[in-house]
C-alpha cells in the first residue's frame, strides 16, 4: 500500500455558510461551497462590507501636496 493511498483530503469551511467544502480539483468554487456564497462574498467585498486592514492613505490627510510648493 503506498502512502498516496492514505492521504486524507483537506476540508475547509466555506466562508459564507460554514458548509464543509473538499479543497480539490473537483471543487469548482473553493473555498466556497457554491457560486451563490462566491457572489454572496463578492457582493460583500464590492460594497465595502469587508476589508483588510492596512496602513491608512496619507497621501491627503493633512491636504499637503509636493505640487502646492
Amino acid at each position: 500500500m503506498s502512502e498516496s493511498n492514505n492521504i486524507q483530503p483537506t476540508i475547509v469551511k466555506c466562508p459564507t455558510c460554514q458548509a464543509a467544502v473538499t479543497w480539490n480539483e473537483e471543487s469548482q468554487f473553493r473555498p466556497f461551497c457554491s457560486k451563490k456564497c462566491q457572489m454572496i462574498d463578492f457582493g460583500e467585498w464590492a460594497d465595502e462590507e469587508k476589508s483588510i486592514p492596512g496602513a491608512p492613505d496619507m497621501s491627503d490627510s493633512d491636504g499637503w501636496s509636493e505640487d502646492q510648493y
